[in-house]
Formats: C-alpha cells, sequence, structure tokens
C-alpha cells in the first residue's frame, strides 16, 4: 500500500538519521543489510581530500521495444537482396542486430543499401549498427555507406545513421566520466591517504583514495570498493558531501568526482602495490597542511566542507533512497539532502 509521502515504503539506501552511532559494528550491521546501505553522519571528525582526475565511461542503452524482423518476399522475381534483422526503437529509428549480419562483406554491403532504402520508404530516422570486434572489416563498408562513429568499446564499434534530410537528432555518445573519492577517518582524527603511482601533478603528495566507478556500479558502493582496493580498509557509505564537474580532462570528455564520507569498520591496512605507493592513516592536520593542499583552492574547500561533514556543522550532504521509476521500470538510486 503506498504511504501518505508516496515513497515513505521505499527503504533509505543512504541515511538514517543524524544521530551518532558509537561502534562500528552498529555501523556495520544497519549499513550493509539490503534495506539500508547507506548511513547519515556519525560521529566523525573532519578531513581534508584532493581532487583527483578519474571517471567512469558511461554507456547509452537502447532498449528493444517492438521486435520488427525484415525480410525480403522471396517470391518476389524482383528482389536482389536480403535485407538486415532489425528492431524499432522508441524514436522511430532501428537498432540492427548485430548477431544476424551477413558473413560476407558483399552480402552485408547489399543488405544494407536495400534496408536503408526499405527504411527510408517506411519514414524510419535513426539507424544503430553495432559492429562486434569480430566484425571489424564491415566497419569500412558502413562507413562508405554514409554511417558514422558514435562511440566504441573493447569489444564492439557503435555506427550511426540519420535518414531524414533534416537536423539529426540521436543523442551524443558518452560525454561524461564518473569518479569517487572517499574520505575515511578514525576516532584518532586521522585520515585514510595514499600516494598514487602516477606522474601526475599531485604524485608524491598525500591524497584521498580514489577511482573509477564500473558499469552499473551505484556511487556509493564504487567509493566503498575504491577504498577496500586500494587500502584494504572495509567502510560503510555515510553520505555525498561535494562533487566536482571538470571538463576538457581525459580524451576531451567532461568529469564528474563524488566526494563521500565513508565510516571505516576496519584499520588495518593492506595497499594495492599496482594501483599505488603506500597507504596510511595521517592525522588530519598533519594531511591538510600539505603544501599542496594549502595552495590549491578546490582542495581547501573539499577539506573544509569533509571537515564541516565530520564535526556535525555540514547540513548539504546527500543520502540516498532506493526508488521505483515508471519511465524504465528499474529501481534506482536517489540521492538528496534531508529535510530539516
Amino acid at each position: 500500500m503506498a504511504t501518505a509521502t508516496g515513497i515513505s515504503k521505499w527503504p533509505l539506501i543512504g541515511s538514517v538519521s543524524r544521530k551518532k552511532y558509537d561502534s562500528a559494528n552498529n555501523y556495520f550491521s544497519k549499513g550493509f543489510s539490503q534495506s539500508k546501505i547507506f548511513l547519515r553522519n556519525p560521529s566523525m571528525n573532519s578531513s581534508p581530500l584532493i581532487f583527483h582526475e578519474v571517471g567512469a565511461g558511461h554507456t547509452h542503452m537502447l532498449k528493444k521495444t517492438v521486435i520488427n524482423v525484415l525480410t525480403p518476399n522471396i517470391s518476389s522475381p524482383t528482389t536482389t537482396a536480403e535485407f538486415l534483422d532489425a528492431w524499432n526503437d522508441d524514436y522511430n529509428g532501428v537498432v540492427i542486430d548485430p548477431d544476424s549480419l551477413p558473413i560476407s562483406a558483399n552480402a552485408f554491403a547489399n543488405a544494407l543499401r536495400a534496408s536503408l532504402a526499405n527504411w527510408k520508404l517506411k519514414g524510419k530516422k535513426g539507424v544503430w549498427l553495432k559492429l562486434l570486434l569480430e566484425q571489424a572489416e564491415l566497419v569500412p563498408i558502413a562507413i562508405q555507406e554514409g554511417f558514422k562513429y558514435h562511440h566504441a568499446e573493447s569489444g564492439y564499434v557503435m555506427l550511426t545513421y540519420w535518414i531524414p534530410d533534416e537536423l539529426c537528432l540521436l543523442p551524443c555518445s558518452p560525454s561524461h566520466q564518473i569518479g569517487v573519492g572517499g574520505f575515511v577517518i578514525n576516532d584518532k582524527r586521522e585520515v585514510l591517504v595514499v600516494k598514487e603511482n602516477c606522474p601526475c601533478s599531485c604524485s608524491g603528495v598525500w591524497k584521498l583514495p580514489t577511482g573509477y566507478i564500473n558499469k552499473s556500479e551505484d556511487i556509493f558502493s564504487g567509493a566503498i570498493r575504491e577504498v577496500k582496493e586500494e587500502t584494504g580498509i572495509d567502510t560503510v557509505f555515510l553520505e555525498i558531501v561535494a562533487f566536482r564537474h571538470a571538463h576538457l580532462m581525459a580524451f576531451e570528455n567532461s568529469d564528474l568526482l563524488f566526494i563521500c564520507m565513508l565510516k571505516p569498520l576496519s584499520f588495518d591496512i593492506t595497499i594495492d602495490e599496482k594501483e599505488i605507493q603506500a597507504a596510511k592513516w595521517m592525522p588530519l592536520n598533519e594531511f591538510m597542511g600539505q603544501p599542496f593542499h594549502l595552495e590549491d583552492p578546490m582542495s581547501n574547500k573539499v577539506i573544509d566542507i569533509c571537515i564541516a561533514a565530520h564535526e556535525d556543522r555540514y547540513s548539504g550532504g546527500y543520502i540516498g533512497q532506493q526508488l521505483p521509476s515508471k519511465l524504465d521500470r528499474k529501481l534506482s538510486h536517489l540521492y538528496y539532502a534531508e529535510s530539516k
């Protein structure tokens, strides 16, 4: 039954309240249950953190809706080429089935040409063509027919074709990378920090653990995973306190970095030597006093926010709640600041 609020029956994944818990076990039991994954502002003190360039690609997903397998009329003597198998998308376009493409390059070229003509007659608009790694020889043929590159992954390249003689309305390729940084502080006011194995601008600087989130990975779980992978420390998510939006980063993509407050559940460090040089618990004042942080306005501001959140003086953090949506009929996470 729906409640008065309409959403309160759905579990808060990000917060319980602003009350402080006094044991890591209490955090663990509430933080990792199915119903409550996020906790809110426990007795954390503060901590600075570095904004390091991270991110993750994300992929535009095309929904299969009405299956529309196109086949020629074999009884017609005028049929010279078969049509490609495809399904309709939600925007009067078609998505070509990559698993049923002709093996022969000549057969593919003929079928593609015939299919484009057929789709034009039917008033179709955008065409999506996914070519797998083993179908790479078909890419030049598609390009010759007017297809353009959209995006690529390790196992395929996606190409598009806009049929109408008007402005193309197909969405652009993924434009952002998404990364996470974890601010972890213990009861001794020591911050969990790392030194990375990279010749970047912050080489040699003690910074917060950061990294890319994976496909289909939530922000909060990505932060927990990155801290665990780099330092061996188990944590529970409390809240997102800030995020940085930057442009023209890796491969000219934009970059989002979410800073997450995490509560430590373990304290013995085990580093991943492939990623970082070292990790340790550093006194908060020592961490804040590093020249890199003192001279960088972005780091300074982030540190101030983390300290305020740790000392329960910051009310701008985002907790999360898992909710269904009629748009995609899926459960996803909504991050928001709690009402006063």
